[in-house]
């Protein structure tokens, strides 16, 4: 009876003797626990850090692809207007130009730089009414002929709910602002690039020198 006695205690103590002791146990749990928990933490703060990195391209590729959309649309509705305006000037002599003189040959695109002022939604109201044959309002001008269909996006004025513009109050381009058209060359050869037109769209630039303008000169 003592000998199984003393035999159970010996088991005991050489169990309790041969593990780790209980205090020093928990103590590598919770120092286990808290580097799982770091790692967790490191490891979402990278994800997150990665995750906004690639955000930032993505948005920057947008923005690229957009600007570049904006850019090819303009120079091919510039390159339309163009040729209607040869068609334009086949039929009547001249180029489309206000005989008061106030408004395609005010505009100067060597110093009228800023697309909102009022001299560029001028000149650019009056060509919109020579190449349609339309008044601003969308009637038809009696005995005008149309050279150009004008799409609802290139149109610049007041909206309806319907998302008709009326009155049109210039000529948008893709970049929100009015095309510039100018003759003021004709008036005045220090003035404007072209004998013939000016046509441009400042594509949302500030530049003075028109470096980055969308235009045929």
């Amino acid at each position: 009876m003592s000998s199984e006695v003393e035999t159970s205690l010996n088991i005991s103590e050489i169990a309790r003797d041969s593990s780790t002791p209980l205090g020093m146990t928990k103590t590598v749990r919770y120092e286990t626990r808290a580097v799982l928990r770091a790692f967790t933490v490191i490891e979402l703060l990278v994800v997150i850090a990665i995750i906004i990195i690639l955000a930032s391209l993505i948005l920057s590729t947008v923005g690229y692809v957009q600007k570049k959309g904006a850019r090819s649309r303009a120079e091919t509705e510039i390159a339309a207007m163009s040729a209607a305006l040869e068609s334009y000037k086949a039929d009547n002599g001249i180029y489309p130009r206000d005989a008061t003189n106030q408004y395609t040959d005010t505009l100067n695109a060597k110093s009228n730089t800023d697309a909102s002022q009022s001299v560029y939604q001028n000149a650019s109201l009056f060509l919109f009414t020579q190449l349609s044959g339309l008044n601003a309002d969308q009637t038809a001008i009696a005995g005008a002929r149309s050279y150009f269909t004008f799409k609802p996006q290139m149109l610049g004025g007041t909206r309806d709910a319907n998302g008709n513009v009326n009155p049109v109050t210039y000529i948008r381009d893709p970049f929100g602002n009015s095309y510039g058209y100018s003759t003021a060359y004709q008036a005045d050869s220090s003035k404007g690039y072209n004998p013939t037109f000016d046509f441009w769209s400042t594509a949302n630039s500030t530049d003075a020198n028109a470096n980055q303008w969308i235009k045929n000169w």
